[in-house]
């Protein structure tokens, strides 16, 4: 036997199947992969739809970490199927299904409806002082290092719902707002450029909101990204309680910084030509 046949490792993926159209409840399938040293999750589920069965479905797209569509729950733990490689986490077996506290579309494919409508809840977007600049810009929002340093580390999310997933209050309360569209709320609130507290103050100081949440911290723990969303819920607790006493402070006005006179841009770069003619 070669060398490279020798570091590769029959691994056992027991995964979670559903389909509507045939299915009554979710069940296991096993399948055996050869797996070897650097093949992630992700890697391993394409050789099983090429080899074994076309049928299994899952969702991703970057292959990179960066799009959070390939989230899944790993042996328990919600993962990114594309940055998780199988020999760091088993040398056996593992079991793979979608995430929970959502619907199931098919097999590991979970419906994110209710992740992104929360998201849009909370109005993530930036609101300025000044309609008028915001629409029709003469220059740029002037923010400090230390102002951006405030909201920089929340603005890493990618919304792949592993923080929902790990929630137990979204476990247990399907109204619940959750860790990611409150962690987005606080982001943008934070940013010295926004204006917007006011107008989310009725959706992120509601019921099923952010003194709903009971600290377990779960959702900090498996961020692949490093985001802290308890962290950000337990200052925008804070926020609105200082809020609510009239002691909270105000914001001061953005700055525009104008477009230096003295300064020449550099050249444009030239988009290259299309490789296939336009018609």
């Amino acid at each position: 036997m070669d060398k490279e046949n020798q570091q590769k490792r029959d691994i056992i993926l027991h995964i979670r199947r559903f389909d509507p159209e045939r299915d009554e409840s979710p069940h296991l399938e096993q399948y055996t992969v050869k797996v070897e040293p650097g093949m992630t999750i992700l890697d391993g589920l394409h050789q099983i739809k090429q080899n074994q069965d076309s049928t299994l479905s899952w969702r991703f797209s970057c292959r990179m970490g960066v799009c959070g569509s390939c989230a899944m729950l790993v042996s328990g733990r919600p993962m990114l199927a594309c940055n998780t490689q199988i020999l760091d986490i088993t040398d056996r077996a593992l079991t793979l299904a979608p995430l929970p506290n959502f619907d199931i579309i098919r097999d590991l494919v979970p419906d994110l409806t209710r992740l992104f409508e929360d998201h849009v809840a909370i109005q993530p977007y930036i609101q300025g002082q000044d309609a008028e600049e915001m629409e029709n810009p003469t220059g740029e929002f002037f923010q400090t290092p230390h102002e951006l340093e405030k909201y920089l580390q929340f603005s890493y999310c990618i919304k792949c719902g592993c923080c929902m997933t790990a929630c137990p209050t979204m476990a247990t309360d399907r109204e619940y707002l959750g860790p990611m569209a409150l962690a987005q709320a606080y982001r943008y609130n934070t940013d010295s450029r926004d204006r917007g507290y006011e107008s989310r103050k009725s959706v992120i100081g509601a019921s099923h909101s952010t003194f709903n949440c009971h600290y377990a911290g779960e959702c900090s723990n498996v961020c692949p990204k490093g985001v802290d969303p308890a962290r950000a819920i337990q200052l925008m607790k804070r926020d609105l309680v200082l809020d609510y006493l009239k002691l909270k402070k105000r914001k001061k006005a953005c700055r525009v910084m104008g477009i230096p006179s003295d300064v020449e841009r550099k050249p444009s770069i030239p988009f290259p030509p299309y490789t296939v003619e336009q018609k």
